[in-house]
């Protein structure tokens, strides 16, 4: 029997619309494959009515749709996000094949009962560094070596129908989650929150100069994609963090 109730939590993210008749296109195509969580960081253009023509007949998802300012806010309160992009940057984690990302998604939506989140770049620029730093998950499409350019809509379709497949069982190629409930995992909030924590006590400790950064953060958030932080591993690190802090300050007195 199919179970599509982890679709519910599956949240389509468009960072940074140029146009609106994309915004349209992802609707359509999200509701032919039983997804309805639409959200737009920043979009050029929106409410629109190209993005209403080319939505057809899913202009309840584009009603629906969350506005927001930043990639956080659209990924606020999710445990896991997947970033599509076609190009392959520094310091990225080991890319997934888009059925693999699928299954990941759909298990741990299922498994943990959070929201998940897939994600999509600007049509011209893609994503950003600082974009694809806050997803764990790097996804990118195999197309053509001669001719990479997905149109945006097209990429929202196959991604949900990948999606679709998984939540039907069909998908099962990416490392097996337990049956069993998972532990709490951190939100993205909480992953967020630690890493200014971090950021903050390595400076306060010396070992990193704020003016001469290099890529000491962004390695460490690849360190640290490498797993899925639970709520209790945050915060048994932060409280490390904290007592170096206090160390810290005692010596400073």
């Amino acid at each position: 029997m199919n179970d599509f109730s982890a679709l519910d939590r599956v949240r389509v993210v468009l960072s940074r619309p140029s146009h609106p008749g994309n915004i349209g296109a992802a609707a359509r195509a999200m509701k032919t494959m039983g997804l309805t969580r639409l959200w737009l960081v920043s979009p050029a253009s929106f409410p629109d009515p190209v993005a209403e023509v080319r939505a057809s007949g899913a202009r309840d998802v584009l009603d629906a749709a969350r506005v927001v300012d930043s990639l956080q806010e659209a990924l606020s309160g999710t445990v896991l996000a997947a970033a599509l992009s076609a190009r392959r940057r520094d310091l990225s984690l080991a890319r997934l094949a888009p059925h693999a990302a699928a299954t990941e998604l759909v298990q741990w939506s299922r498994n943990t009962g959070g929201e998940v989140a897939l994600v999509f770049g600007n049509e011209a620029s893609g994503l950003s560094n600082e974009e694809l730093g806050l997803c764990a998950l790097p996804v990118t499409i195999p197309t053509d070596s001669a001719y990479v350019s997905l149109n945006l809509g097209a990429a929202v379709q196959l991604m949900c129908y990948e999606l679709r497949l998984a939540a039907m069982g069909q998908r099962d190629t990416a490392s097996p989650l337990p049956a069993e409930p998972l532990p709490e995992p951190a939100t993205h909030e909480e992953i967020e929150n630690f890493f200014t924590h971090l950021n903050s006590s390595i400076v306060a400790s010396g070992f990193l100069d704020p003016a001469k950064p290099r890529r000491l953060m962004p390695r460490l958030r690849r360190l640290f994609g490498r797993v899925r932080l639970e709520k209790e591993e945050i915060a048994i690190l932060r409280g490390i963090l904290s007592s170096f802090d206090a160390g810290i300050q005692n010596k400073s007195r």
